[in-house]
């Protein structure tokens, strides 16, 4: 799956944002029953290789994870050293002119782009794709160097989030 933010802003090239969303997606895994295999974010987007387990429901998670990191990446924006703060606020604010529901900030794009894995084939070209992502965007040039990446948790590397390894490689 990949959520990504609207207008595709690159929220997360600020450490402090990545962390917002590790610390989401870690509450996600101990107290909603995700279980995530792959993941990287990206600077305006997050790809995981995920299911929620224990009776959640996926759309339910992801829809309770990107609230929650709305507030926090706006709250971000306000309290932490961010030069690009006024842009931003004012940016993510016009996005929500036009909804219908009244909220101040649309931080994500509207639902997410998921696929179902039903084969190991497919399950590794998309860990493939996922972990090269930063390499092809030529922010590192291995993907086991990117700290936001379970491409560290499958190299065996100090890692920020925990993932289920899958032993397909």
């Amino acid at each position: 799956m990949t959520i990504t933010t609207v207008g595709w802003v690159d929220v997360f090239t600020r450490l402090n944002q990545k962390y917002n969303i590790v610390n989401a997606l870690q509450y996600c895994q101990e107290k909603k029953g995700l279980e995530i295999y792959a993941y990287c974010i990206m600077h305006s987007h997050i790809h995981l290789i995920c299911k929620a387990t224990n009776g959640f429901i996926l759309s339910d998670v992801m829809r309770d994870f990107k609230r929650c990191t709305s507030k926090k990446i706006i709250q971000t924006i306000m309290d932490d050293p961010e030069s690009r703060r006024e842009w931003l606020l004012s940016y993510f604010e016009k996005v929500c002119e036009d909804l219908t529901r009244n909220q101040s900030y649309k931080v994500w794009q509207h639902g997410y782009h998921a696929e179902i894995i039903e084969t190991n084939w497919f399950i590794k070209q998309k860990i493939n794709y996922i972990h090269n992502n930063p390499v092809k965007d030529k922010i590192v040039t291995l993907p086991e160097v990117y700290y936001f990446s379970s491409a560290r948790n499958y190299a065996n590397l100090e890692n920020e989030l925990d993932v289920l390894i899958l032993d397909l490689f």
